[in-house]
Parts: C-alpha cells; sequence; structure tokens
C-alpha cells in the first residue's frame, strides 16, 4: 500500500479484493462482537476464495464466510497497539459505516503493510477514540448459564463446534472444549486458534434443534431471541446441560 497520509485510512478498493491478500500477513485474528459474545480465530489464513458475493477464508486456523453483500469496505487502522507492538488492523464495515469484524495483524506493521502493498493508499479518517476498560467487573457466578453449560460439555469430554453467525459473518470452530476460565465478568474458553468471551448473563436458554445425526443449541437472550452463538455436536456432548428447551412450534 502506498505511505499512509494518515493512520486510519478507507480503502477505495472492494472486500473483494483486499480480503485474498490476507494469507501473506501471516498470524491473522479475525474478532467479531456482538450481543455478549466475541468469538475470535486467530492463526495465518490458508486460502480465501471469492465466489456467489461471499469470501470463504480457510486454514488450519480459520474457517469463516464473510458475505460481501453486508461488507461494503475495509477501513484500515494502524493506531492499535498493546504494550510496544503494534496491532493494524482491517475494519469490515456495512453500508453505515458500523464496524461488523476486524481482521487483526499479530504478526505487526511490516508484514501487513507487505501484504497490502498493491493496493493504492485511501482516503483518512479521523482516528476513533478508544474506550477504556471499564472496571469494577464482577465475577462470574457459577450458577450463570453459561458457565454451567461449558462446566458440563468439559465433563462430557466429546468435541463440539462453537460456531457464531451476526451480518455479514458466519465463523466455526470445532474441538475439545478446553478448561473455560471465568473472570471479569466473561466466561473465556480459550486455546492457541479460538477464543470464546461469553458475558455473563448473555444466555438466558438454548433453543434445542435435533438435526439427523446431531445436536444443535442455539442461544437465546432474556426475551428469547436468538443471539448469534450456537453449539453442535452429537447429543451425548451436551448432557447435563441446563436450560435447554425445545424449540417452539410454527403454524
Amino acid at each position: 500500500m502506498s505511505a499512509p497520509v494518515s493512520l486510519r485510512e478507507a480503502l477505495p478498493q472492494s472486500p473483494a479484493e483486499i480480503l485474498p491478500l490476507l494469507p501473506a500477513m501471516g498470524r491473522v485474528m479475525l474478532s467479531t462482537r456482538f450481543k455478549g459474545a466475541i468469538h475470535e480465530r486467530m492463526g495465518p489464513v490458508g486460502t480465501v476464495t471469492i465466489a456467489d458475493g461471499k469470501a470463504r477464508l480457510t486454514g488450519e486456523c480459520h474457517d469463516s464466510v464473510i458475505d460481501l453483500a453486508v461488507v461494503k469496505r475495509i477501513v484500515v487502522d494502524c493506531s492499535g497497539r498493546m504494550r510496544d507492538k503494534a496491532l493494524p488492523k482491517l475494519e469490515c464495515q456495512d453500508a453505515a459505516g458500523e464496524t461488523l469484524f476486524s481482521l487483526i495483524g499479530l504478526e505487526g506493521l511490516e508484514p501487513f503493510d507487505a501484504a497490502l502493498a498493491s493496493l493504492r493508499a485511501g482516503a483518512p479518517l479521523e482516528p476513533v477514540l478508544r474506550e477504556a476498560p471499564s472496571g469494577g467487573a464482577q465475577d462470574v457466578a457459577p450458577e450463570d448459564l453459561g458457565a454451567a453449560t461449558f462446566a458440563a460439555i468439559l465433563a462430557n469430554a466429546l468435541p463440539i463446534a462453537i460456531d457464531f453467525e451476526r451480518p455479514g459473518l458466519f465463523q466455526h470452530w470445532v474441538g475439545l472444549l478446553p478448561e473455560p476460565k471465568p473472570s471479569m465478568g466473561f466466561v473465556n474458553v480459550m486455546q492457541g486458534d479460538f477464543h470464546l468471551h461469553l458475558q455473563a448473563g448473555t444466555v438466558a436458554s438454548w433453543a434445542r434443534h435435533q438435526m439427523v445425526a446431531e445436536v444443535v443449541l442455539r442461544a437465546l437472550d432474556a426475551e428469547g431471541r436468538e443471539t448469534g452463538l450456537s453449539l453442535r455436536g452429537p447429543a451425548a456432548a451436551f448432557a447435563g446441560v441446563p436450560g435447554v428447551r425445545e424449540p417452539a412450534a410454527h403454524g
């Protein structure tokens, strides 16, 4: 990419032109936050396939589908840092300018810039004020449905999928559940290539759907609305999970 005129720019190229450059960045985190959950995959992107209006990210550490009818523009932001390390990112935005999810270059600025070297510089944007972390977060109660759910799944010791869907994105992970770590008001499920941070109280119940060979539990909020988080696996993987109900019949 041409030398940036600011730390934050709206790129002129379409997402379909930009996203195929991700494999050259090294380790990338795709992070999205929606309705009390943060779902993250991290590691090198193997391939990006553009077809039928969607971008598919695949590899050992990524399995995501981006809807290019929803993601209308990408903003590059090089202002992020963690301690002494730069964490540049691509913000994937909808037509209203809302950031739906971000692709963060975990290797720092050099491989990030090199991957985008063929792009023209974008229109400069004002920096975004970062929200200060809120203090006084409470511990997660053992009876919290998210905490109790993952404790039961851990005890059953069977692999499951943890999927997340929101406007513009579907992201998937599957494996044996690592031990959940409640902290700072979240239930945290973390391993090398995957993090789920589920805010306490977010899930009020699970809607159970019986598929041909497996069960899907869809997270519902206190009003009975789906949150985008779902768990999928054999029925035995969810033995003892509380708050499960059959979906309401229609018609």
